[in-house]
């Protein structure tokens, strides 16, 4: 992603922190860069995925042991929460990380690459734990200034696996003894420039769901085909149907992707098959349009399915729903990052990406944001950099200083009675 020009915030409404604990902050996340490096590393050699991470698990326990947090590791999946109490009482924030890999073999011929074949921390998730177990060691070392809590999620299965809505449902927005009032993510972002933070109000990433569709004919010699009912003349004119279905059904601003990824049909050159197998995905901003192309999906396939005298069965699988980063809370994260980590680092994300995140239930629960760290490689510009969930993907670990410095300065205005709660 090109970096677009800068956008005015406005004048500020509550001070994010001044410059000289800002650049506390700084020092402090920078002295503790290296241990966050070492974590990540280690994470990095040992990537498991879903929602079983024992060793993962471990490590992370073993991270955060010593800080005087309240622990607690899930029943259902490998997650653990860890609990910070400040000195006085007050609201409560979550702080989030994901812990799953992908099932990707690694091709970046790091020293510390991936131990574990076919397995890659290529979405960065090892360095969400590193960045995340940073701010806790940063803010614990502070917990005698905080007015309230602060909750560390570390989540398992958010590659597919809906790890968040695992762990809301075994309590964890109920952790600190009340509800959280607010919640904050980091995603690293490798083709954006190093140490530069992008989140916009709204929609920050898409719902993502998956469909399948059998097409079922009668199947035949390839020699007769006016004896069978083909079905693949039928699924090939439902995967055009299905792109006009979205350039056509929708307004030119109702964004939405729709890609057919997989199709499957035959055995044999001189047989024509029984059924035609294809999928895909969807990716859209609002819950009208996914309603309306999910009932779409089901409609174009099986009329078009019909005018070949063939069926359509069509199964659609909701995934995760759109990340919406609460005005507010937005709000307060561009100021204090800018207040942290310098105005010329921090900007409004122009354009959402069609990318997905489980995150999404957690900010359908309570108001918060995701925003993107940009991880960029020193070696690369960031367009030339390999994207994440690619076997090449790599990052400037110098960031981590700047996530964890980002992380715990938005807890920190946020308890200090800057956060949208507050302010309402």
């Amino acid at each position: 992603m090109t970096p677009p020009p800068r956008a005015d915030h406005g004048a500020p409404a509550a001070a994010p922190p001044g410059p000289a604990a800002a650049s506390a902050l700084l020092r402090e996340a920078r002295r503790l860069a290296p241990e966050a490096v070492a974590l990540r590393r280690a994470l990095h050699r040992g990537p498991e995925t879903g929602l079983d991470l024992p060793a993962t698990q471990r490590l992370v326990l073993d991270a955060l042991d010593g800080l005087g947090l309240e622990i607690g590791t899930g029943r259902a999946l490998s997650s653990v929460t860890a609990t910070l109490a400040g000195a006085a009482d007050g609201p409560t924030i979550l702080l989030r990380a994901d812990m799953d890999a992908l099932p990707v073999t690694e091709d970046t011929g790091l020293p510390f690459a991936s131990r574990n074949p076919g397995l890659m921390h290529a979405c960065g998730h090892d360095a969400h734990m590193a960045m995340l177990v940073g701010a806790a060691r940063l803010l614990a070392g502070r917990r005698d200034t905080l007015a309230g809590r602060v909750v560390f999620m570390f989540q398992p299965g958010e590659e597919g696996d809906h790890g968040a809505r695992h762990m809301i449902e075994e309590g964890v927005l109920e952790a600190s003894g009340r509800r959280a009032d607010a919640a904050f993510a980091l995603h690293v972002q490798p083709t954006l420039p190093a140490g530069t933070l992008w989140l916009r109000p709204g929609p920050q990433m898409a719902a993502s769901d998956r469909f399948r569709i059998l097409v079922r004919g009668r199947g035949g010699h390839a020699s007769a085909p006016h004896t069978t009912r083909d079905p693949v003349p039928a699924a090939c004119e439902i995967v055009l149907a299905l792109q006009t279905t979205v350039t056509r059904g929708l307004a030119a601003d109702d964004s939405a992707v729709l890609s057919v990824t997989l199709l499957s049909a035959g055995t044999a050159h001189g047989v024509i098959p029984d059924t035609v197998e294809l999928g895909g995905t969807l990716r859209t901003l609002t819950e009208p349009v996914r309603r309306q192309l999910h009932e779409a999906i089901d409609r174009v396939a099986r009329g078009v399915a019909a005018a070949h005298a063939v069926t359509a069965e069509v199964t659609v699988t909701p995934g995760y729903p759109v990340t919406v980063n609460d005005a507010d809370f937005t709000d307060l994260v561009l100021r204090t990052a800018a207040g942290t980590l310098g105005a010329d680092a921090v900007d409004v994300l122009p354009a959402c990406p069609m990318t997905a995140e489980d995150f999404s239930y957690v900010l359908r629960a309570v108001p918060g944001a995701l925003a993107f760290l940009g991880v960029c490689p020193p070696d690369r510009a960031p367009h030339e950099a390999p994207s994440l969930h690619s076997s090449r993907m790599t990052l400037d670990e110098d960031a981590l200083a700047t996530g964890i410095a980002c992380e715990a300065a938005v807890a920190l205005s946020f308890l200090a009675g800057r956060g949208p709660e507050q302010a309402r």
